[in-house]
């Protein structure tokens, strides 16, 4: 089955760059000079040592459902959304994952724990009922979102 991976929009993050840090706050959020590796949502890679990033609490999944979600998240300056069929970027690779499976209405029908570095089969296996309409990753030990994945 062929799958999509897809990064949060880089356009809902640009202009918290432009902020002072005062307005930043303002609206939850924090900028940070990486002084390691921080997963970024919009490309899917992590940050280097001395970057610019935003740590904002975001709403992921926007849905009339009680699995509505938001939770903190690092975005990187400059960065473009990841979107590609049948390819695992790195950042997931390397980190423990928690794969949930949503139905059209936002409410989680499945779910389950993975090492990033077999997760395809996982992504398949939730995929493929026909009550299922998405899957969302999140890094399993923090509990924060990572990407969404969708039928390709």
């Amino acid at each position: 089955m062929n799958f999509r991976i897809v990064g949060l929009p880089a356009n809902e993050f640009t202009h918290l760059f432009d902020l002072p840090d005062a307005d930043l706050a303002a609206v939850g959020g924090v900028r940070r000079i990486a002084d390691g590796n921080y997963p970024c949502r919009v490309s899917l890679t992590d940050s280097q040592p001395g970057e610019e990033l935003v740590l904002v609490n975001y709403e992921h999944h926007s849905v009339a459902s009680p699995y509505r979600m938001r939770f903190a998240i690092f975005v990187r300056k400059g960065d473009q959304t990841y979107d590609k069929v049948n390819e695992i970027p790195e950042q997931l690779r390397k980190r423990k994952l928690a794969v949930r499976a949503f139905d059209s209405k936002g409410m989680m029908v499945d779910h389950r724990l993975v090492d990033g570095k077999e997760v395809e089969p996982v992504i398949e296996r939730l995929l493929t009922p026909s009550n299922v309409d998405y899957l969302h990753i999140h890094f399993a030990s923090p509990g924060c979102y990572a990407a969404k994945v969708e039928r390709a």
